[in-house]
């Protein structure tokens, strides 16, 4: 897309995307013009065609919006390119079906006079009208997917799926944000935070929707992308936390089986606990080694270097500690596997299934495996930080 023409005069632009909504179209252009108009705002509404079949974009330009095509199919893709054409200083986007009140753009407005960079609606706050949102999704999906995203990111947002927002255009243009679904919304949200950014959030009312026919959103569908783009962008929750977990308690299961048999009731933990304590110690390292990979990644990229904390840590890594302690940890393993083959050896080379054996052949074998993931985790993180002030 070419470059938009900038109106410095131009402060606010209504943006709305737009797929087969001529049932609704030009009632939402002619309130959101009539809110310009009262509010004696110099502003446009934008039209974010992604490409419909009905008559949505002449009813659209006949109710004095202007409208551009977004080839790129999806909700993101549509948003990402309004934003991309607006004159305005500041974008406002609202779904096109009427459940959304465009005369209420005014307190949003303010607060991005007032200093703020994104400006986030509340549904749940503003109230929902009978009829307006399907049970599952009021009671469980957005209450639960904005749960996890202020519990993964710190963010104290009540409603990260609303679609009534309001953004500082050049601000929200600086995130260069990718997504082309549904996950749009929470992406905004989420890597405005990351940036630093002041978002705060109004109370907004949703109404049922003015169409006949269904609506585009794909519950579980849409819903899975939410949580997927979450998960992603929180190395914490998806690789550390479980990793963490399954370290401590492995650890602590291999420090007691390494030494005894554990009986309880009728049950007993002894060699196969033990190598499946093993198995579970591997996959949480691994967790965290990601934990640490991801960070360097965000860091080296640009996304988290507000975060000292992380950036310290990172920092820490170097190529020499990295290698030292795993080639002592290397070493540590070949000392117990040798001396698990001497006692092979003594045993003429037979059956190595004793008890005592297998207490030195598997811990041994998991600090050498763990040597070398640490050195190889070392070596790609210093590779990551070559080029970066981490270094």
């Amino acid at each position: 897309m070419t470059e938009p023409i900038r109106d410095e005069g131009v402060e606010l632009t209504i943006l709305m995307p737009c797929l087969n909504e001529a049932e609704t179209i030009a009632d939402c252009v002619a309130e959101a013009r009539a809110f310009l108009a009262h509010s004696a705002v110099v502003g446009e509404v934008l039209v974010a065609d992604n490409g419909s079949t009905d008559d949505s974009r002449s009813l659209a330009e006949m109710a004095g919006a202007r409208v551009i095509e977004i080839a790129e199919p999806g909700y993101g893709s549509a948003l990402r390119g309004g934003i991309a054409a607006a004159k305005g200083r500041y974008v406002a986007m609202g779904d096109a079906d009427m459940s959304y009140d465009f005369a209420a753009l005014g307190p949003f407005l303010d607060r991005l006079r007032a200093g703020a960079d994104l400006v986030i609606g509340n549904r749940f706050e503003g109230g929902i009208a009978p009829g307006a949102m399907p049970a599952l999704h009021q009671h469980l999906g957005n209450p639960v997917l904005s749960f996890i995203g202020r519990l993964f990111f710190g963010i104290k947002i009540g409603d990260f799926h609303c679609g009534l927002r309001a953004v500082v255009r050049s601000r929200i243009e600086e995130l260069d944000l990718q997504t082309t679904g549904m996950e749009f919304a929470s992406e905004m949200i989420v890597m405005a935070s990351l940036a630093g950014y002041r978002i705060e959030e109004i109370p907004t009312t949703l109404a049922p929707d003015g169409r006949s026919r269904a609506p585009h959103l794909r519950s579980w569908h849409d819903g899975w992308r939410h949580l997927r783009f979450l998960l992603l962008f929180s190395p914490r929750w998806l690789f550390q936390i479980p990793g963490l977990i399954l370290v401590v308690i492995a650890v602590l299961l291999t420090a007691v089986l390494s030494f005894r048999t554990i009986e309880v009731g009728q049950v007993t933990f002894s060699n196969g606990s033990l190598m499946v304590a093993a198995a579970m110690f591997l996959v949480g390292m691994s967790g965290l080694q990601f934990d640490l990979i991801t960070r360097a990644f965000a860091l080296t990229q640009g996304y988290r270097r507000d975060d000292p904390r992380t950036a310290r840590q990172v920092a820490r890594v170097t190529f020499e500690r990295s290698l030292i302690v795993g080639v002592l940890l290397v070493l540590l393993g070949i000392a117990g596997l040798a001396y698990a083959f001497n006692t092979w050896r003594t045993a003429r080379f037979g059956n190595l299934v004793t008890t005592s054996e297998l207490r030195v052949l598997v811990p041994a074998s998991v600090v050498l495996v763990t040597g070398c993931q640490i050195a190889f985790t070392g070596i790609f993180v210093s590779l990551m930080k070559i080029r970066s002030d981490l270094s």
